[in-house]
């Protein structure tokens, strides 16, 4: 048997059954790899290339995706994600990168690195925005790539899905020389319409069914979706046209490269705002600066609204009790023959203290002497009048009498 075929055989592949046919064919063709390196010379030229457009990276991802670069790899049109690796962490690392478009056309691949690929994708979020184009198919492996994208953007025709794992063993039979077998796993019976079921092969898809959990389960953790709805977004291994993929939840919208290459070149789309630290009081403002917090990210927060209603309903409620304890202090001053001094002190809105004096000036033209007035207030029979020209420090020794009697 070939050794090309040999290798290719012995592989589980994430990728369509055509490409996956047309592999195995070239295989079966070329031979040795080595051999026929040695015929050609020297490499194809079927160099990979990063091209930069107004500080937005345009990393292409199409045909068959391999793990190592090779000339088998460039033989079937194949990239490799060992190439990918370095073209994504080139312009990650490139200062003039603003951006990245992951230009996607690709029927999928070998098993082995996409989920490395993948996680590298995943892991540059938040970098840099990048972006997962497909204008012609993103399909099993590929499209796994594309998932761990920012957000994944798709023509109207594109193929997205195929979510789901095969493995094509090759048998030599001494009669009808070299039988092949295709299995696939169990999530995606569409991923090979003729599906042969042998109890034989079913150790086989044991193996295949783990890989296809950890495909499922990156897919759901990049799109935030639920593992046990990934299949059926795919159609079971199956494809979504355009906006099925889109209202399937395998893309995010529809639009065009040269329209996404646009919004990423606009500076707006590529700055990213620095995350902010509220503080909310002066010793969490002290304890951010000390902590080493980038001043220009602090932000003071919004003093809580007032109810305005509640301060009035407060102010009255307060004013009320106040007006209610005054109006009771003058009236435990009233003294029969004293009403209209009483009202008016009422009235015109004077306080105790100085109702009392009123009182005590009133009381003073009616002939009423201190001594009445300090009995009247502690309750005791009255005592001489004082002696001596005192009118301040009787007015005075008045009013906290006729206050003190009204507070008791």
């Amino acid at each position: 048997m070939p050794r090309a075929f040999e290798l290719a055989a012995a592989r589980p592949w994430l990728m369509l059954p055509d490409a996956l046919d047309s592999l195995m064919a070239i295989a079966d063709r070329q031979g040795d790899p080595e051999a026929l390196e040695a015929r050609l010379g020297k490499p194809l030229d079927n160099a990979r290339a990063v091209t930069l457009r107004d500080g937005v990276a345009v990393i292409p991802v199409t045909g068959p995706i391999m793990r190592y670069a090779n000339l088998f790899t460039r033989i079937s049109g194949a990239t490799s994600t060992q190439e990918l690796a370095t073209d994504l962490q080139a312009a990650l690392d490139d200062p003039k990168v603003r951006a990245i478009v992951l230009n996607v056309d690709s029927p999928g691949g070998e098993a082995t690195g996409i989920n490395e690929l993948a996680d590298m994708v995943h892991a540059a979020r938040g970098k840099k925005p990048i972006k997962a184009y497909v204008g012609g198919t993103g399909a099993s492996a590929a499209y796994w790539i594309a998932s761990a994208a920012d957000e994944v953007v798709v023509d109207d025709t594109a193929l997205l899905g195929s979510i789901g794992v095969v493995v094509e063993v090759a048998v030599r039979k001494e009669a009808d020389g070299i039988k092949r077998y295709t299995i696939t796993s169990s999530n995606a019976p569409n991923k090979r319409p003729d599906l042969d079921t042998e109890q034989g092969r079913a150790e086989i898809a044991k193996s295949i069914d783990a890989l296809a959990e950890v495909f499922v389960a990156k897919v759901a953790r990049n799109l935030k979706a639920d593992p046990a709805d990934v299949p059926a977004m795919g159609d079971f291994g199956g494809l979504k046209v355009g906006a099925d993929a889109v209202a399937a939840g395998l893309a995010h919208r529809l639009g065009s490269l040269e329209s996404l290459i646009a919004e990423l070149a606009s500076p707006a789309a590529t700055q990213r705002k620095p995350s902010m630290t509220i503080v909310r009081t002066t010793a969490e403002l002290q304890a951010a600066i000390a902590a080493g917090t980038d001043p220009q990210t602090l932000q003071i927060a919004a003093a809580e609204p007032v109810d305005l209603d509640a301060v009035k309903a407060e102010a009255g409620a307060s004013a009320a009790k106040a007006e209610r304890e005054r109006i009771t202090g003058i009236h435990a001053l009233a003294a029969k023959g004293f009403e209209k001094e009483i009202a008016a002190a009422i009235e015109e809105g004077r306080s105790v203290e100085a109702t009392a004096l009123s009182l005590f000036k009133a009381a003073q033209d009616r002939g009423i002497g201190l001594a009445g007035i300090k009995a009247d207030a502690t309750g005791t029979t009255g005592a001489n009048p004082p002696q001596g020209d005192q009118a301040a420090a009787e007015r005075k020794t008045a009013v906290n009498a006729i206050v003190a009697g009204a507070r008791r």
